[in-house]
Order: structure tokens, then C-alpha cells, then sequence
């Protein structure tokens, strides 16, 4: 499938990219381009891999016509640049919709302009009943994909994926609570029965290529995750550090939840279960309204969306060996 191919990764030098390069570089791609703004970011990835087959372009998915120019010759297109961070949303939103939303478009219709054959974005939980500015963009953005999807006719096979906390990602609080650790500062923890989805970015890159393979037009992809409170992710680091800092409990965040959802009640009706994922198809139905008055679907009150508070809940031991998947956990504490 991915033989003498070329594949554009959007926001590449994250940690996504990072994974997805270490995933494939052994692969008979034959070209990998990056593109992002960060050329800081760019000369340290060029200088970690040192691969001639890894093409880095400067540009901002704000700009429709860099994100045209690196299209050119693009057989494949993984869209993973945005605004990710919630508190950061919340003040500059208008910053959010014009990467998450407006960018996306971008990507998208140049995806379609040149042909590409198949494009997926990522998207997060926080999309999903969004009560803040990232989760509300990145709803948005998984509706451009939708509404983009039917403009393509197939030519480009559009679809996403929906995921939750990555560990370790940028964003995550696992750094964060590890260089506590480490400095001996009391671990800030906002609410200790807060609950989030649990993946690593192995995970993550499953999740893309399980979509890719499988996506049909306007199809959203979410794996079914664990999920740890946020308490016991806290304690888990402290047994795998053996420290004895004390936990602080600051209160939500701006823009903060209490538990995440992946699947909406709306969407589990169209929902099929592929083993470890939840496939939601599109709605096939379109603007002719008498269709809303006279047909109907599955009662949504008969099935129940799914969340980080109804997912399989891991306890201090399950969390701390989902930890143990993190190289630089593993590292620390040998």
C-alpha cells in the first residue's frame, strides 16, 4: 500500500510525526514530507533521523498556498497540525479556529485539488460534547472532513480519528508530573476523580493507519481505551519513582472536564464495533428536509455514549504498567 509512495504529515516535527518517522522510515515509502512553521523544530528532527528520504517544508496550514505547494505529487496526507492546548484556546479562540478550522479546510481542499488519494485528521476526545474553544474548533474541523468528504466523490477518501489523552504527548500533564517529581514540588493534580482515556502514541499511530486502511468517505475512527483518574496516575508515578512528594489539588483548569467522551449518544447509533474500535459513518441522509419529518433512525435513548468514566478503568498497578510503555519512564527509573 505504501510502496514508492509519498506521504505529507501536517504539524509533523509533534509528536506524532516523531512516531510516525520512527514507524516508517524502515518502510518502502518513498518520500516523507514534513510541514510545519517551527524550522527550529524541523533542524532538530533533520539532524536526529539524518534521512535522505525525510523532506522538510516550511509553511502554515493557515496558508492555503503552502499547503497547495507541498501537495503537489502527495499520494497520502495524515493532518496533525493544531492548536492542542485547552487553557491556550481559551484565551486567544479565534487563534484555534483559524488553525483547527480554517487550516483543516486548507489541507483538505488542496488534498482534493491535487488528487490525493486518501487524507486522514486527527481529532480528540475533547470534540465530543465540547464545553471549550479547542474541543468546539476541533468539532468543527470533523465536520469540514464530513462536508469535504461528499465534495470529493471518492476521488479522495476522507476520514478521521478520535482520540483521547496520548501520554506524553505535548500537552500532557505526564511530563509535567514527572519534573515535579523530580524537583521535588508537590504534584498539582486539578481534581482528583477527574478520569481520562489512556493511549501511548504507539496507539495513536495504530489508530491512523487502522483508519487508513479501513476509512470509507467521512468515516470517524476511535479506539476503545482505558482510562486512569487522574489521582491514580499521579500515585503510579510516585510508586514507579519511589518519591514521596505530596499531592496539591488546584482545581479545574480553564475549559477543563470531569471525564471525556469519545463516542456521543448521537453517534453510537450509527456506530459499528471492529473489534478494539468504534467505526461512526457518515450520515448518509441529506438536505431534503421531509426526510427529518417523516423517517427516523434507532432511539438514541437506547444506547449510551462512551467515556472515560464508563470505559475499563485501570487501578494504580494497571496504570503504572501502561506507564512502563513510555521509553523515557523506563529510562528514568532503571
Amino acid at each position: 500500500m505504501f510502496k514508492s509512495k509519498t506521504l505529507l504529515i501536517t504539524g509533523g516535527t509533534g509528536s506524532f510525526g516523531n512516531a510516525i518517522l520512527k514507524r516508517f522510515l524502515k518502510s518502502d515509502l518513498k518520500e516523507i514530507r514534513i510541514f510545519s512553521r517551527d524550522e527550529k523544530k524541523q533542524d532538530d528532527m533533520r539532524k536526529k533521523f539524518n534521512n535522505s528520504k525525510i523532506k522538510f517544508y516550511i509553511g502554515d496550514v493557515r496558508d492555503y498556498n503552502s499547503v497547495n505547494s507541498v501537495m503537489r505529487d502527495v499520494d497520502y496526507v495524515f493532518h496533525a497540525a493544531a492548536l492542542k492546548q485547552v487553557p491556550s484556546c481559551e484565551f486567544f479562540p479565534m487563534q484555534a479556529v483559524k488553525t483547527n478550522i480554517l487550516g483543516t479546510e486548507n489541507v483538505l481542499t488542496a488534498a482534493i485539488a491535487n488528487k490525493v488519494k486518501r487524507a486522514i485528521i486527527l481529532s480528540t476526545d475533547k470534540a465530543v460534547y465540547p464545553i471549550n474553544a479547542m474541543g468546539m474548533s476541533k468539532a468543527l474541523m470533523e465536520k469540514v472532513m464530513i462536508a469535504k468528504s461528499r465534495e470529493a466523490n471518492h476521488t479522495t477518501i476522507l476520514c478521521g480519528t478520535r482520540y483521547g489523552n496520548v501520554m506524553a504527548s505535548r500537552g500532557s500533564v505526564i511530563p509535567l508530573f514527572v519534573q515535579q517529581i523530580k524537583d521535588k514540588k508537590p504534584i498539582t493534580i486539578t481534581d482528583p476523580d477527574m478520569t481520562r482515556f489512556m493511549m501511548t502514541l504507539d496507539d495513536a499511530v495504530d489508530l491512523v493507519l487502522y483508519a487508513f486502511k479501513h476509512g470509507k468517505p467521512g468515516d470517524m475512527f476511535v479506539q476503545k481505551a482505558p482510562a486512569s483518574t487522574i489521582r491514580d496516575l499521579a500515585q503510579a508515578l510516585k510508586e514507579l519513582y519511589q518519591a514521596e512528594n505530596e499531592i496539591e489539588i488546584i482545581g479545574t483548569r480553564h475549559g477543563e472536564k470531569l471525564f471525556e467522551s469519545l463516542v456521543n449518544r448521537e453517534e453510537m447509533v450509527r456506530s459499528e464495533e471492529l473489534n478494539d474500535y468504534f467505526r461512526i459513518s457518515v450520515d448518509g441522509r441529506d438536505l431534503n428536509y421531509n426526510s427529518y419529518f417523516s423517517e427516523g433512525k434507532s432511539k438514541i435513548s437506547e444506547v449510551v455514549e462512551y467515556t472515560s468514566h464508563n470505559t475499563h478503568r485501570l487501578n494504580v498497578g494497571g496504570t503504572k504498567k501502561l506507564l512502563l510503555k513510555l521509553d523515557f519512564i523506563r529510562e528514568d527509573i532503571k
